[in-house]
């Protein structure tokens, strides 16, 4: 059976870092794209980066870009999401995602497999 497990999330002062990390188990992952989506209270999930099977390209929505980092260790069945420069609209349930593909998608329903989510909470 396939599992995502995040872990990392928490309260953080705006301005400050958070680093995510999504296990995976069940079956090897090395092949396959990965992302991470966000939902906040009343909104939908969308996309917030993604990285293919082999970690060699990656992608970003808009407010990620140039403040987070996705990554992954295909040895590990891991995959983290480094948040620099934290706001308070980044507070949301971050969800952890794969699907049986080897490109990026950035729609929700291109992933088959989801953690359970993690809460991020930006507040001061």
């Amino acid at each position: 059976q396939v599992q995502l497990v995040e872990s990392g999330g928490g309260l953080v002062q705006p301005g400050g870092s958070l680093r995510l990390s999504c296990a995976a188990s069940g079956r090897s992952f090395s092949n396959y794209a990965m992302g991470w989506f966000r939902q906040a209270p009343g909104k939908e999930r969308d996309f917030v980066a993604g990285i293919t099977g082999n970690g060699g390209s990656t992608s970003y929505a808009d407010p990620a870009k140039g403040r987070f980092t996705i990554s992954r260790d295909n040895a590990k069945n891991t995959m983290t999401l480094q948040m620099n420069s934290l706001k308070p609209e980044d507070t949301a349930v971050y969800y952890c995602a794969s699907r049986t593909e080897r490109w990026i998608s950035r729609a929700r329903g291109g992933y088959d497999y989801w953690g359970q989510g993690t809460q991020v909470t930006v507040s001061s």
